[in-house]
């Protein structure tokens, strides 16, 4: 005759539970679905801005500053800034990363222009996108010459959100589908929010709080560049910052 010990089973099921679960989990954290399509992840760089700026280019008009502050990149902006990530990526890719919008009574803390570029080139200077940084300054206008793609997020004083595509003759046209203007596109001061962007055979998207904010398919997409932060008068740290090589 064979005798269960019931508690030990009840233990052993429980234990075999929580190991699936920590599986299943592990394995959704290294996929991504992109159109119906399961991906796998794999991180190709990650910042935790522990080492301050050396991975960076910062193109800021006078008076603003960039800096890490306690282990996070702080952007505390005047008049325009891009912070450049000089690390060039191709092929299909997600990017992440978390932001916080600081609004404390400061001279900058303007709660808006959540902004970034991506996959972008400099048609002038195919090899070397900062050929031209001092040039460009930070000044908004003079970024319409490159190629890249654009997400504006709570612009003009917190009240439009818009992507672009840069085709790298100063025109950058807007899709009406891509010209957001409800509150639950703006911004919230002192709100942490996470950012994913997705590059994939075409597919371009992007995400706020996993909520898609664009989703747009290129028949001629940008399939290598640089990623940058982008603001413009407004007070802002980010974190976490992480790229992901996509592949089936």
């Amino acid at each position: 005759m064979i005798k269960y010990n019931v508690k030990g089973r009840r233990v052993l099921l429980l234990t075999s539970l929580i190991l699936g679960m920590l599986v299943a989990c592990s394995s959704s954290n290294n996929t991504v679905i992109v159109k119906g399509e399961k991906l796998q992840k794999q991180l190709i760089f990650e910042e935790n801005f522990n080492n301050g700026l050396a991975n960076w280019q910062v193109e800021q008009m006078p008076k603003g500053t960039v800096e890490v502050n306690n282990s996070k990149l702080e952007i505390d902006d005047v008049s325009g800034c891009t912070v450049w990530l000089k690390e060039k990526f191709s092929g299909s890719i997600q990017i992440e990363y978390d932001v916080f919008l600081i609004q404390d009574g400061g001279p900058n803390d303007r709660v808006s222009d959540l902004n970034c570029f991506w996959m972008a080139s400099d048609p002038m200077s195919v090899d070397n996108l900062f050929e031209n940084s001092d040039k460009r300054g930070g000044k908004f206008s003079n970024y319409d010459s490159l190629k890249l793609y654009y997400m504006g997020v709570g612009g003009n004083d917190n009240g439009t959100t818009r992507f672009r595509r840069y085709v790298g003759n100063g025109e950058r046209p807007l899709l009406p589908e891509h010209d957001l203007k409800a509150d639950e596109f703006m911004l919230e001061g002192n709100k942490e929010y996470h950012i994913k962007i997705v590059v994939h055979n075409g597919t371009i998207q992007y995400y706020r709080n996993d909520v898609l904010f664009a989703d747009f398919k290129d028949t001629n997409p940008y399939t290598s560049g640089y990623f940058g932060f982008r603001t413009v008068k407004n007070h802002m740290t980010a974190d976490n910052f992480k790229v992901y090589k996509l592949s089936n």
